[in-house]
């Protein structure tokens, strides 16, 4: 890891401890600031990473002490954050996790990378964002930063974790700074990187917004200073409402396209030659990650509050959560070509993860497709390279664990059904062994034998 400039004294730290402007300029170029990072998950990891790749020193606060351990050990969960980078920071001194609230008094700034799921109604669950800043409030110092890159509804700043942390005592722009920043995270991604996406920052007010967007620049290559909190807040939901459409009207059109006899990859394809009006987006299983099968329906929530209906939304979900449905449809009619009943069939799972090449579970369809097929009588198993077995989740505990891929192993399933189109897979191998294969994801387009062993899904 290339390492730039170290804090220099105990005196340029402690000039920090006002909110004047100058002073954390100056902080901010000698790397004096102490930056703490809440959340050491998929997001706050890879902030970690470039935060200490610039020289700044980084508490990184978990509430989940098996992770702090971990972290503090050299050790990492995540499969493209590789341990050799937490042992790094460790050695250069600049990263320590902790679990203990009171650490994050001696940080200058803090940023907060928490989970901001659904309810069972869709409704936003804030629970996670409000317990961490009434933690904050309790610990809260004059001069600090507090920096909400958890994606939300535009308004949560403003709205709930000012009046949380004004509780404190402190005026925010007078004694603390308060802004907006999204997170950008593609778990996988090697093309572009926390360093290198551009960084979208609003700040409470102009000297929030004036000190987040310093700090931020002295990381990333590129800083997007906005007007406010919420335009910062918007821009994230609209990033993920534009992809969360785009992709229900190709799983929509995909549906239509199969019943017509025409393949909706090859049509892609074709479309995506026009160098002009026209992106692609790919269908799928469903919606998978921790941002497009959740974040517009915050937005959608917030729309009720200004009696706006946010149709195109919610028929985006509306089509997007009934893909997994549309899969079993599909392994049903495949089952059913062979005259075989799924009630009893066994079958086997091709992926959990919710993209290819990562171990990230969140939201993926493939928890969804076992459920469906479980709770049809199925017998199903499950393989994927990247996660030996089941954690339990918030909303789900399948309990089971990845089986070893033979030859022998996936002849003696009645269907498999390809979810997650990892790399690491020979398609070639799995077609010509298996009995039926349910392909979700195109993945078995080059296989040149056993095409009338698969149904596109």
């Amino acid at each position: 890891m290339k390492r730039r400039s170290q804090p220099k004294t105990a005196r340029v730290r402690r000039a920090i401890t006002t909110t004047a402007v100058p002073d954390w300029q100056h902080a901010i170029r000698e790397r004096a600031a102490r930056v703490g990072i809440i959340g050491m998950g998929y997001v706050g990891l890879p902030l970690m990473r470039t935060f200490c790749a610039a020289g700044f020193r980084v508490l990184g606060f978990d509430v989940d002490e098996v992770k702090v351990r971990k972290l503090n050990a050299g050790q990492s969960y995540i499969k493209h954050i590789p341990a050799a980078l937490i042992q790094e920071v460790l050695r250069s001194g600049l990263f320590t996790a902790s679990s203990r609230p009171a650490d994050l008094r001696g940080c200058d700034a803090i940023l907060i990378c928490v989970p901001t799921p659904l309810t069972k109604t869709r409704d936003p669950d804030m629970t996670y964002v409000e317990n961490t800043a009434r933690m904050l409030a309790e610990h809260l110092q004059p001069g600090q930063l507090i920096v909400l890159e958890s994606t939300t509804y535009p308004g949560t700043t403003r709205e709930l974790i000012k009046p949380i942390l004004e509780a404190s005592g402190l005026r925010v722009e007078h004694d603390f700074l308060l802004a907006f920043s999204p997170e950008r995270e593609d778990p996988g991604r090697t093309d572009h990187t926390t360093e290198t996406i551009p960084k979208v920052v609003g700040g409470y007010g102009p000297r929030s917004g004036k000190v987040a967007a310093a700090l931020y620049g002295a990381a990333v290559r590129r800083v997007v200073p906005v007007s406010s909190c919420e335009v910062a807040e918007a821009s994230k939901i609209l990033e993920n409402v534009y992809r969360c459409v785009n992709i229900a009207l190709i799983n929509e059109l995909k549906m239509l396209f199969d019943r017509m006899g025409i393949d909706v990859w090859e049509v892609v394809g074709a479309a995506s030659t026009k160098p002009f009006g026209f992106q692609p987006f790919y269908p799928g299983p469903g919606l998978g990650g921790h941002c497009i099968p959740i974040d517009p329906f915050y937005l959608t929530w917030k729309a009720r509050q200004y009696d706006t209906a946010t149709r195109f939304i919610e028929l985006a979900g509306e089509i997007n959560t009934g893909m997994p449905q549309y899969v079993i449809s599909r392994v049903v009619e495949a089952l059913n070509a062979r005259r075989k009943p799924l009630h009893g069939a066994k079958v086997l799972v091709l992926g959990l993860a919710y993209k290819k090449d990562i171990d990230d579970l969140r939201e993926s369809p493939s928890i969804v497709l076992i459920e469906l097929l479980r709770a049809r009588h199925a017998r199903v198993d499950y393989h994927d390279p990247y996660i030996p077995g089941t954690p339990r989740q918030r909303e789900h505990n399948l309990g089971m664990r990845s089986v070893r891929l033979s030859a022998a192993r996936l002849a003696s399933y009645d269907c498999v059904v390809i979810a997650t189109d990892h790399s690491a897979y020979d398609y070639n191998w799995i077609v010509r062994h298996a009995r039926l294969v349910v392909d979700s994801r195109n993945a078995t387009r080059a296989v040149g034998h056993g095409r009338d062993k698969i149904f596109k899904a």
